[in-house]
């Protein structure tokens, strides 16, 4: 069964990555995602999308302002995927939710069910989403999105915890996945695969088990200064620029709130802090044992990109893709169960919660 996959706000393919790899074959018939279309707005990402994800048909990736996006024009799908921009609902940030720039960005989702109807769709964002606007504008984007389309969709809607599906960084996301009212199928959300610390991917299983090749693809160092160096030499691994034992003269004189992710050096028997994709010095996620931030390609490991993942544009622009996307081997395990409900296979599942 072949289910024609289009998506906006893509970011570089994580998701994408990760459907694609979720195929399988049962009772002799093929399970698999075909990519249609895509959109972002963001050049280097619609390369590295296009680059990996549709070499053949790279003008199907659309660079556009979704605002500008002819959403009756692009071609019909059964299945859609969208991770809005989460910049107003970050627990990071202030939590404007639906009076920030990003917030109402999420309705050109909806415009997309309610024109095309796909079997299924994904909708993606931060943890925070659920308290922005005192938790009126999640009940404003659940009821929307249950109401879309010529049918309505079945929602189930869970925080996953990447960590305990096998992804070597916690990173916490809650996920929607809508089922069409009008098919007879149930979606559950699949049980984790590494629920316990002891069962859970580390770093250091990550980045030294198999090393990465010197001349992989973005794997180019952070060049820092002597200061910079000194001060990740004395801060311990699992620890941040406030560890207490910091000689004076390497802490940051910073009055106000205090990010634990500053210069936090990480746990090399640990899953890694949360990836981002945007912040100044001292937020590019650290080296345990060596004083350096880690490489793009490090960074894209623990993302659970493949090395031959080839990301577009400048080490910044790449640091940023890499940042804004879904593990795609969280996002596997999550469309590979959609489509077993479809196909009316049982597979492991939980309650879902958020």
């Amino acid at each position: 069964m072949k289910f024609r996959f289009g998506e906006l706000f893509s970011g570089p393919g994580g998701l994408a990555w990760g459907a694609k790899e979720a195929s399988f074959i049962y009772k002799n018939e093929k399970y698999y995602i075909d990519h249609v279309w895509a959109n972002d707005n963001h050049k280097d990402t619609c390369d590295t999308y296009a680059e990996n994800l549709m070499p053949l048909e790279k003008n199907k990736v659309i660079c556009l302002d979704v605002k500008k996006l002819d959403i009756e024009n692009l071609e019909s799908i059964d299945a859609f995927a969208y991770g809005f921009p989460c910049n107003d609902f970050s627990i990071v940030g202030e939590q404007k939710g639906f009076e920030g720039e990003y917030g109402p960005l999420y309705y050109y989702g909806v415009k997309v069910l309610n024109f095309h109807n796909p079997l299924w769709f994904i909708a993606e964002n931060v943890g925070g989403i659920t308290n922005a606007n005192q938790g009126l504008a999640f009940k404003k984007i659940i009821n929307d999105l249950e109401n879309s389309g010529k049918y309505g969709y079945k929602l189930v809607i869970n925080k996953y915890k990447f960590e305990e599906y096998g992804v070597p960084q916690k990173r916490h996301r809650i996920i929607i996945v809508g089922i069409r009212k009008d098919i007879d199928v149930e979606y559950r959300v699949p049980k984790p695969t590494t629920p316990e610390p002891h069962q859970q991917k580390t770093v250091k299983n990550v980045l030294l088990d198999n090393p990465i090749a010197p001349n992989s693809y973005n794997n180019e160092l952070t060049k820092h200064p002597k200061l910079v160096i000194e001060r990740l030499k004395a801060i311990p691994p699992g620890e941040n620029v406030w560890w207490e034992g910091l000689p004076e003269h390497l802490r940051l004189k910073v009055k106000g709130a205090k990010l634990s992710q500053i210069y936090k050096r990480l746990s090399p028997n640990e899953p890694s802090y949360t990836i981002t994709g945007s912040g100044g010095g001292g937020t590019h996620v650290y080296h345990w044992s060596e004083p350096r931030a880690l490489t793009n390609r490090e960074r894209a490991r623990i993302q659970t990109f493949p090395d031959e993942f080839k990301f577009i544009g400048g080490k910044e622009s790449v640091r940023r893709q890499i940042g804004m996307a879904v593990p795609p081997d969280g996002a596997k395990i999550i469309v590979k169960a959609i489509m077993q409900s479809f196909a009316g296979i049982d597979y492991p599942y939980v309650e879902p919660k958020y």
